[in-house]
């Protein structure tokens, strides 16, 4: 129930009308019996500082940043996490004992969550994409002590920023997506990362592509394990072909709960949910509303 002395935790980004976050959020706090609730924000870009300047002012106890001020927000922040300042991106803040936001980027977490446990040390891996997504990405295989990270773009700028940001941990090819040794890469690969948009449920339901077209996975292989950060729909185009391959697969709705998990053990300083309260509560509601997003 909603008291006056309940306090929030909020999202801030633009647009977050799609966000599922307020869905297992809520049924975690529910789950924990906290007097919290989780709401979602709109803020302009030229709102920014003035909306979390305000919100430090009131009952908000943290909040999460998604698009497109996971970089805006750091000049923001008194404290920044090593891993945010490695990812250059915050998408988790907190008021420390100053009213100051502290911040940090539960993505890698979230991202590593469904692999901990395959024994993946020494492996090949491939990364689709070098936007955003991808740095996360990139460090959790770091993580995970693979001997071998390759990224396919078709970017060529931001695929050699991307190099650049990690070569002081590890030495990573970086491929076009036409570049025919692809196909290569793609047969002797453990892992393979989507990061990229492609397969996305949108309005007009065109979801029946495969990143980079059909052409690119004509050599996977069964042994390879196929990982999507696209968790709606469920299965991805990508993770249909896969799975008639006999690959294993992994839909992006792990990652999506598990960083959500490790945002909330940041806010309730280490309080945390059985990772199926959140994952229960996203099935139920994007099997009830059969939702765009």
């Amino acid at each position: 129930m909603i008291t006056s002395k309940t306090s929030f935790i909020a999202l801030i980004g633009n647009p977050i009308s799609h966000s599922l976050s307020p869905i297992m959020q809520n049924a975690a706090l529910e789950y924990l019996g906290l007097d919290l609730i989780y709401i979602a924000i709109p803020c302009k870009n030229e709102d920014l500082e003035i909306v979390l300047n305000s919100l430090k002012k009131i009952n908000c106890r943290g909040l999460n940043i998604t698009i497109p001020f996971k970089e805006k927000v750091f000049e923001l922040c008194s404290e920044i996490s090593p891993i945010a300042k490695q990812l250059k991106a915050i998408n988790t803040l907190k008021l420390n004992s100053k009213r100051e936001w502290s911040a940090t980027n539960t993505d890698v977490e979230g991202f590593i969550y469904p692999l901990k446990n395959l024994n993946l040390t020494n492996k090949k891996s491939i990364v689709l994409g070098s936007g955003g997504a991808s740095r996360s990405v990139i460090q959790g295989l770091i993580n995970l002590n693979f001997s071998t990270i390759s990224v396919v773009s078709r970017n060529k700028r931001s695929l050699e920023g991307l190099i650049k940001n990690f070569e002081n941990q590890i030495k990573i090819q970086g491929l076009l997506n036409n570049d025919e040794r692809t196909q290569n890469f793609v047969k002797e690969a453990d892992l393979i990362v989507n990061t990229t948009p492609v397969g996305m449920k949108i309005a007009t339901n065109k979801t029946n592509e495969l990143p980079y077209g059909e052409i690119f996975w004509r050599s996977l292989n069964k042994k390879t394990i196929v990982y999507d950060l696209i968790y709606n729909p469920t299965p991805t185009e990508l993770l249909k072909f896969s799975a008639n391959k006999g690959c294993m697969t992994i839909d992006g709705l792990q990652m999506l709960v598990a960083q959500g998990i490790q945002s909330l053990a940041f806010w309730t300083d280490g309080l945390e949910v059985p990772f199926h309260i959140m994952n229960e509560a996203l099935k139920k509601y994007l099997k009830k509303n059969d939702c765009n997003f």
